[in-house]
């Protein structure tokens, strides 16, 4: 078995692949026509610059290569034969065609592979950007924190002495009333402080009612606490059941355990609990699920005034009660679970849209306008909805105290305000930063896969050109 080639012109090779049979040609010139024995179907033509990759790789199949002698495109009878030619083309075709759409589809393959590897390198760098710019937010909340937490405590040494006598005065009013269970639990904070027993105390207790706000008007403070009457005033707030089931427990018969809670801490200062007393757990309220002030340090819940057919207020109208109260910033936010304050919580169920007017008779004629009561400056009160409280006022020796300012008591409001926020913006930035984080490391991943592939493809590809290139003979 072996390989013939025969040139013609400068253009093309002809070459035949011969099985089982004689080949003879003419190199003379003569006319004499000499007998050529081929297998038509054996014959291909390929231009120059394709012969020398296919002579090599024909080789590697076991065919001897053969060159014969440049022949004249206007041959004799010893020229190969017309239909022999038409069928080297016709093979020669074919062969380049197979090569050029094998090298076409390694190039789109390769440049299928090429693109995905730019696209997860795109996104890598988009994950990093976004990493560097949280990482830097980050660092500036963190500084800012640290200087706000200066200011507050600046802020703080200028107004707490006052504040401390606010809540010395409250203390005074609240023991005042002996057998109450508020009196029982200001005198066991004061007597065991921080002690082990208390700890769920401490940590579930927020404090009595009148504690958690202040009015700015006294004649108001005394209408709030004669509107809530004593035993609502004298009402423990805490923030979850956790804190009613520390406070009170049961035995098997469901008789209260004397011996445990608040009872048990009150046996041990000789104030042993009698009579029913008032908790108020801030998770079981329906809270305020309306809109905020905007912009108010308070946080003032936006009720929509009452308002006259014509479109204006009531004369005389002040505003609701439930904004008429200042709460301590700490209380203003995130005080339950669920992120609540006491505003929109405590106060919220405890005056709901109780109306404040300047005088009875004012409070009279806006009576149509009135849902959930409504109170005046100079004594007159609506409970509820055709509830009418009548007669002397009542003198309710426990009231909310007037808020004792320090000049910089509404900066420190706004700088804790500030605080909140940074903290809250730093908590979403980590949050962001581990989900940017999560999202990168698959994206290396999956661009270290897809590297993989497509080295090995390159390999694969290279190796099944290369072998048979190195392993061919020369061509003479």
């Amino acid at each position: 078995m072996f390989l013939l080639f025969g040139m013609l012109g400068l253009q093309e090779i002809q070459v035949m692949m011969v099985s089982k049979a004689n080949v003879v040609v003419d190199n003379d010139n003569d006319n004499d026509d000499d007998e050529v024995e081929l297998e038509k179907s054996n014959i291909l033509l390929m231009g120059p610059s394709v012969f020398r990759t296919y002579s090599s790789v024909l080789s590697c199949f076991g065919f001897d290569l053969v060159h014969t002698m440049p022949q004249s495109l206007q041959g004799t009878s010893t020229s190969v034969p017309t239909d022999l030619s038409e069928s080297s083309m016709d093979t020669k075709d074919n062969l380049q065609n197979r090569e050029f759409i094998n090298a076409e589809n390694i190039i789109r393959h390769s440049q299928k592979l090429q693109g995905d590897l730019q696209v997860f390198g795109m996104k890598i760098k988009q994950h990093e950007d976004r990493l560097s710019l949280l990482n830097t937010e980050k660092v500036k909340l963190e500084d800012s924190i640290i200087h706000l937490q200066v200011a507050i405590g600046k802020s703080k040494s200028s107004s707490t002495t006052k504040i401390d006598n606010a809540e010395e005065e409250v203390d005074k009013q609240i023991l005042q009333h002996e057998k109450s269970a508020a009196s029982v639990l200001c005198q066991i904070k004061t007597r065991y402080g921080a002690h082990a027993s208390l700890l769920t105390l401490r940590k579930e207790v927020i404090g009595i009612v009148p504690m958690l706000g202040r009015v700015e008007d006294d004649n108001l403070s005394r209408l709030f606490s004669e509107y809530l009457g004593v035993e609502t005033m004298l009402a423990i707030v805490c923030k979850t059941s956790e804190g009613v089931k520390a406070i009170e427990m049961y035995d098997k018969e469901g008789c209260i355990n004397k011996s445990s809670g608040l009872h048990g801490l009150g046996a041990t200062i000789g104030r042993a609990l009698d009579g029913r007393f008032l908790v108020i757990c801030l998770e079981s309220l329906r809270p305020y699920a309306g809109k905020y002030v905007v912009d108010d340090p308070q946080r003032k819940l936006d009720i929509l005034n009452p308002r006259l057919p014509n479109g204006e207020c009531p004369s005389g109208f002040l505003g609701f009660a439930v904004n008429m109260i200042n709460i301590d910033t700490e209380n203003l936010f995130c005080v339950t679970p669920s992120g609540f304050g006491l505003r929109e919580t405590l106060f919220y169920n405890l005056f709901s849209r109780l109306q404040v007017y300047k005088t009875r008779v004012e409070m009279m004629q806006a009576l149509p306008l009135i849902t959930d009561g409504a109170i005046s400056l100079d004594g007159g009160m609506i409970r509820n909805c055709g509830v009418f409280s009548l007669g002397n006022r009542e003198d309710v020796n426990l009231r909310f105290l007037r808020p004792e300012r320090s000049a910089g008591l509404d900066e420190q409001v706004e700088i804790e305000k500030k605080m909140k926020d940074a903290q809250l913006k730093k908590e979403k930035i980590l949050e962001d930063l581990k989900r940017e984080r999560t999202l990168l490391d698959t994206v290396k991943h999956n661009f270290s896969k897809k590297k993989i592939d497509f080295l090995k493809y390159l390999a694969s590809s290279s190796s099944s050109y290369a072998t048979p290139v190195q392993n061919a003979p020369s061509v003479p």
